[in-house]
């Protein structure tokens, strides 16, 4: 055998750059379902079900082509690991060299370099067209600076990328209408919110979600609302629906949060980018095109596109420059476990839980409640780093490490000290009562800093901002914090302290 292509399981891309010249009668193509990628992070029901799932669909295809393939599945080879699995498979082919798109975690990356050096292998990692910036490209643009701002990238992209240009001028006259697009619902709640498409299991679905639920059956979620796309052909219907039913309102609360809301007007399109079922490109043609076609609001548009060619670009970018720093940054020394209701819900806490329970049931919660809620909580927590990328490595549906880990060490805990982002995220319990109605028929007042009845998210928000006064005096979007922290009398003060004190030595019992 001349070459074995390895498919792995977030690299479900038709036109993939390793299928370039493949020849049936010497190739072959690989794909490896591998205990390890459900185990390595206690990873979601229903993460395994939609990646094993969208694999073995994919795997049909490359039937359907006439090509020929090895499919190692848990219920079959049971490969401990993905190199245990291209060990096998090498040498059962005999196989000269394993060709590979560049993965996107560079555990995986290393672990299969391994695998073929120890088998006198050769292995070939080629570039990953599926990104409209690829890493040396961004490499070359981060240069030497300390900093990085993604809003100055961004707007490189929609340059070189002509997506919302008038000439060379943006569309609307400015490049950014994030101001826009943060308003909550107010009293009355949500109106009119939209049905997402639905995706009934099929035969394969069904087998895999029966696989999962033997093969990890004390893993954390659940598998009963399963409910995203496996094939390329289900992910271009959520893409139509989402540009036909949502795009247009996606914009003015693409922030805000309420009980039992769980999808609202966001596009649920993450999974199907991440598991390359869908063109980033196609996704902003189509954005674009809807909002030239049908004059759709501007900044919603905008926005969306922005996640699309700006932050999630900036993201891999980020990963493939920082790592392996990245991945143990603690810039704030933070030490504490991770709570156990994160796994489970069962907090006092009624924006955690909601969060963490929708999170358990769907595997999904949108940006704000994984970067204000989950996130935010885990930093004024003083919670280790590690511990929380973990977790949100696991339980999302969409997530892969090059996406997941800047996000959570970069942006949601500061971990690395402000390498793109210009403060923490961090507010008060006043934050979650504005854009949310979280705080109703909780057991605690957001707007209490301390006693029996005090916010956790209050106190330790203000116990972090008393904690680290010095550096955020010094920060222009920080100072005002500092100077309302300053407005308080050193008895408050002291008592925010001492109770601050107590919740971190049992975050559990919050």
């Amino acid at each position: 055998m001349r070459n074995l292509v390895l498919v792995l399981g977030d690299q479900l891309d038709r036109e993939s750059a390793a299928f370039d010249g493949f020849d049936p009668k010497q190739d072959r193509v690989l794909m490896i379902e591998a205990f390890e990628e459900s185990t390595h992070v206690w990873s979601h029901k229903t993460r395994t079900a939609l990646f094993l799932s969208a694999m073995r669909h994919f795997a049909k295809e490359i039937e359907a082509r006439g090509w020929p393939i090895d499919y190692r599945s848990l219920d079959r080879e049971a490969d401990a690991s993905l190199a245990s699995g291209v060990t096998a498979a090498v040498a059962a082919r005999k196989a000269k060299k394993v060709v590979v798109v560049e993965p996107g975690d560079l555990r995986v990356r290393a672990s299969l370099e391994a695998a073929c050096a120890k088998s006198n292998c050769e292995f070939e990692v080629r570039i990953d067209r599926h990104f409209l910036c690829t890493v040396d490209e961004f490499k070359k643009w981060a240069g030497k600076n300390k900093s990085l701002r993604m809003e100055f990238f961004y707007r490189e992209m929609r340059k070189r990328h002509r997506v919302l240009m008038d000439g060379e001028n943006p569309i609307g006259g400015q490049w950014n209408f994030d101001a826009e697009n943060r308003k909550s619902f107010g009293k009355s709640g949500p109106q009119d919110v939209p049905t997402p498409p639905k995706f009934s299991p099929d035969t394969i679905t069904n087998e895999v979600i029966a696989l999962v639920e033997n093969k990890f059956k004390d893993h954390p979620g659940s598998t009963a609302n399963f409910n995203w796309p496996v094939t390329r052909e289900d992910a271009l219907r959520a893409l139509d629906d989402f540009i036909e039913k949502r795009l247009g309102d996606f914009g003015p609360h693409q922030d805000a949060m309420w009980t039992g809301l769980v999808f609202a007007w966001h596009s649920l399109l993450s999974s199907s980018l991440n598991l390359k079922l869908l063109n980033p490109r196609e996704v902003i043609e189509a954005a674009e095109g809807a909002y030239k076609k049908r004059k759709l609001d501007l900044a919603s548009v905008e926005g969306f596109i922005r996640q699309v060619l700006g932050w999630r670009e900036f993201m891999r970018g980020v990963y493939f420059t920082d790592m392996p720093t990245l991945k143990t940054a603690n810039h704030f020394d933070h030490k504490n476990d991770l709570p156990k209701w994160y796994w489970t819900g069962e907090t006092k806490m009624n924006c955690l839980k909601q969060c963490v329970d929708q999170t358990l049931e769907y595997g999904y919660s949108h940006h704000i409640q994984r970067l204000m809620i989950t996130g935010m909580f885990g930093i004024t927590a003083e919670i280790e780093p590690q511990q929380l990328c973990d977790w949100y490595l696991a339980v999302y549906v969409d997530a892969v490490e090059w996406v997941e880990l800047p996000n959570t060490a970069g942006m949601a805990l500061f971990a690395n000290g402000g390498r793109f982002t210009s403060k923490p995220y961090v507010a008060s319990g006043t934050y979650v009562k504005r854009m949310s109605n979280y705080c109703d028929g909780c057991a605690y007042k957001p707007d209490v800093k301390t006693g029996a009845k005090a916010c956790p998210l209050t106190t330790l928000y203000w116990n972090f901002l008393d904690k680290h006064e010095k550096t955020f005096s010094s920060n222009p979007r920080t100072s005002l914090m500092v100077k309302n922290l300053q407005r308080m009398t050193d008895e408050d003060r002291a008592a925010i302290y001492t109770d601050a004190k107590r919740m971190l030595k049992d975050l559990n019992a919050l």
